[in-house]
Protein backbone atom coordinates (compact mmCIF):
# COMPACT_ATOMS: atom_id res chain seq x y z
CA UNK A 1 0.00 0.00 0.00
CA UNK A 2 2.77 2.19 0.74
CA UNK A 3 4.26 1.83 -2.54
CA UNK A 4 1.37 2.68 -4.43
CA UNK A 5 0.46 5.91 -2.46
CA UNK A 6 4.37 7.09 -3.15
CA UNK A 7 3.47 6.09 -6.94
CA UNK A 8 0.31 8.03 -6.84
CA UNK A 9 1.89 11.54 -5.07
CA UNK A 10 4.71 11.17 -7.60
CA UNK A 11 2.38 10.35 -10.78
CA UNK A 12 0.17 13.29 -9.18
CA UNK A 13 3.75 15.81 -8.68
CA UNK A 14 4.47 15.00 -12.10
CA UNK A 15 0.82 16.19 -13.67
CA UNK A 16 0.98 19.56 -11.84
CA UNK A 17 4.50 20.40 -12.66
CA UNK A 18 4.23 19.75 -16.72
CA UNK A 19 0.18 21.44 -16.17
CA UNK A 20 2.31 24.40 -15.69
CA UNK A 21 4.47 23.87 -18.48
CA UNK A 22 2.60 23.69 -21.36
CA UNK A 23 3.35 25.68 -24.69
CA UNK A 24 4.17 29.37 -24.34
CA UNK A 25 4.78 32.88 -26.65
CA UNK A 26 5.48 35.62 -24.34
CA UNK A 27 7.45 38.88 -24.43
CA UNK A 28 7.50 42.43 -24.45
CA UNK A 29 6.59 45.41 -27.39
CA UNK A 30 8.48 49.04 -27.10
CA UNK A 31 7.51 51.55 -29.24
CA UNK A 32 10.28 53.72 -30.68
CA UNK A 33 11.02 56.34 -32.94
CA UNK A 34 13.00 56.70 -35.58
CA UNK A 35 16.31 56.41 -33.63
CA UNK A 36 15.32 53.93 -31.51
CA UNK A 37 14.48 55.33 -28.49
CA UNK A 38 11.27 54.66 -26.54
CA UNK A 39 8.53 56.68 -27.91
CA UNK A 40 7.44 59.55 -26.10
CA UNK A 41 3.87 59.61 -24.46
CA UNK A 42 3.20 56.63 -25.95
CA UNK A 43 2.02 53.65 -24.09
CA UNK A 44 2.28 49.69 -26.32
CA UNK A 45 -0.90 48.95 -24.19
CA UNK A 46 -3.36 47.73 -26.78
CA UNK A 47 -0.77 46.63 -29.27
CA UNK A 48 -2.02 43.14 -31.33
CA UNK A 49 0.20 40.13 -31.38
CA UNK A 50 -0.86 37.44 -33.63
CA UNK A 51 0.78 33.74 -33.31
CA UNK A 52 -0.21 32.04 -36.43
CA UNK A 53 1.11 28.42 -36.52
CA UNK A 54 2.17 27.80 -39.88
CA UNK A 55 2.02 24.26 -39.87
CA UNK A 56 -0.99 23.09 -37.81
CA UNK A 57 -4.81 22.67 -39.34
CA UNK A 58 -6.41 25.65 -39.76
CA UNK A 59 -9.00 25.86 -37.08
CA UNK A 60 -5.57 25.73 -34.86
CA UNK A 61 -3.62 28.22 -36.62
CA UNK A 62 -4.21 31.81 -35.04
CA UNK A 63 -4.33 32.69 -31.91
CA UNK A 64 -3.87 36.43 -31.21
CA UNK A 65 -3.38 38.98 -27.87
CA UNK A 66 -3.20 42.39 -26.73
CA UNK A 67 -0.09 44.00 -24.67
CA UNK A 68 -0.97 44.92 -21.17
CA UNK A 69 -0.03 48.31 -19.97
CA UNK A 70 3.68 47.29 -18.92
CA UNK A 71 4.13 46.29 -22.69
CA UNK A 72 3.77 42.57 -21.82
CA UNK A 73 1.70 40.00 -24.25
CA UNK A 74 1.18 36.09 -23.03
CA UNK A 75 -0.37 32.96 -25.06
CA UNK A 76 -3.54 31.91 -23.47
CA UNK A 77 -2.95 28.54 -21.89
CA UNK A 78 -3.54 25.37 -23.84
CA UNK A 79 -3.54 27.38 -27.17
CA UNK A 80 -0.73 26.60 -28.51
CA UNK A 81 0.05 23.49 -30.45
CA UNK A 82 3.73 22.55 -31.36
CA UNK A 83 4.92 23.70 -34.50
CA UNK A 84 6.53 26.89 -36.21
CA UNK A 85 4.74 30.27 -35.68
CA UNK A 86 5.24 33.31 -37.35
CA UNK A 87 4.66 36.06 -34.31
CA UNK A 88 3.76 39.21 -35.81
CA UNK A 89 3.22 42.80 -33.87
CA UNK A 90 1.36 45.64 -35.20
CA UNK A 91 0.06 49.01 -34.33
CA UNK A 92 -1.55 51.34 -36.46
CA UNK A 93 0.71 54.45 -36.67
CA UNK A 94 4.33 51.91 -36.25
CA UNK A 95 5.58 48.93 -38.16
CA UNK A 96 4.58 45.49 -38.20
CA UNK A 97 6.97 43.64 -36.88
CA UNK A 98 7.38 39.50 -37.52
CA UNK A 99 9.94 36.49 -36.13
CA UNK A 100 9.02 33.06 -36.48
CA UNK A 101 10.29 30.91 -33.85
CA UNK A 102 9.68 26.75 -33.37
CA UNK A 103 7.66 25.75 -30.42
CA UNK A 104 7.46 21.94 -28.97
CA UNK A 105 4.79 20.08 -26.24
CA UNK A 106 5.93 22.26 -23.34
CA UNK A 107 8.09 25.33 -24.87
CA UNK A 108 8.30 28.56 -23.92
CA UNK A 109 9.43 31.47 -26.21
CA UNK A 110 10.26 34.75 -25.28
CA UNK A 111 9.98 37.03 -27.93
CA UNK A 112 10.95 41.34 -27.45
CA UNK A 113 9.42 43.69 -30.43
CA UNK A 114 10.82 47.49 -30.91
CA UNK A 115 8.19 49.01 -33.27
CA UNK A 116 9.59 51.80 -35.37
CA UNK A 117 7.24 54.93 -35.82
CA UNK A 118 6.17 55.77 -39.20
CA UNK A 119 6.99 58.98 -40.36
CA UNK A 120 4.49 61.27 -40.99
CA UNK A 121 4.29 63.00 -44.61
CA UNK A 122 2.61 65.96 -45.18
CA UNK A 123 -1.70 66.33 -44.86
CA UNK A 124 -2.33 65.85 -48.94
CA UNK A 125 -5.58 66.60 -50.33
CA UNK A 126 -7.01 64.61 -53.65
CA UNK A 127 -9.24 66.08 -55.64
CA UNK A 128 -11.42 64.53 -58.59
CA UNK A 129 -8.72 63.14 -60.98
CA UNK A 130 -9.21 61.67 -64.41
CA UNK A 131 -6.05 59.29 -63.98
CA UNK A 132 -5.06 57.13 -61.06
CA UNK A 133 -1.49 58.16 -61.19
CA UNK A 134 -2.97 61.45 -59.99
CA UNK A 135 -4.68 60.08 -56.83
CA UNK A 136 -0.73 58.45 -55.88
CA UNK A 137 0.29 60.28 -52.27
CA UNK A 138 3.17 59.42 -49.86
CA UNK A 139 1.44 57.86 -46.57
CA UNK A 140 -0.11 60.28 -44.04
CA UNK A 141 -3.29 62.05 -43.23
CA UNK A 142 -5.04 62.21 -46.01
CA UNK A 143 -8.80 64.38 -47.27
CA UNK A 144 -10.31 62.61 -49.44
CA UNK A 145 -12.78 64.68 -51.97
CA UNK A 146 -15.53 63.80 -54.36
CA UNK A 147 -14.84 65.12 -58.05
CA UNK A 148 -15.86 68.71 -59.28
CA UNK A 149 -17.11 68.43 -62.65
Amino acid sequence: MTNRSAFAIVALFVMVSLSGCAAKIHGTVQLVDGGQQPAANESAQGTVVNMMNTTAAVEQASHAVTVDAQGKFESAKDRLRPGTYKVEASRIGYETDTQTVQIGKYTSKKIEFKLKKIQEAKRKTIQGSRSDEDKIINPGEVNIQPPTM
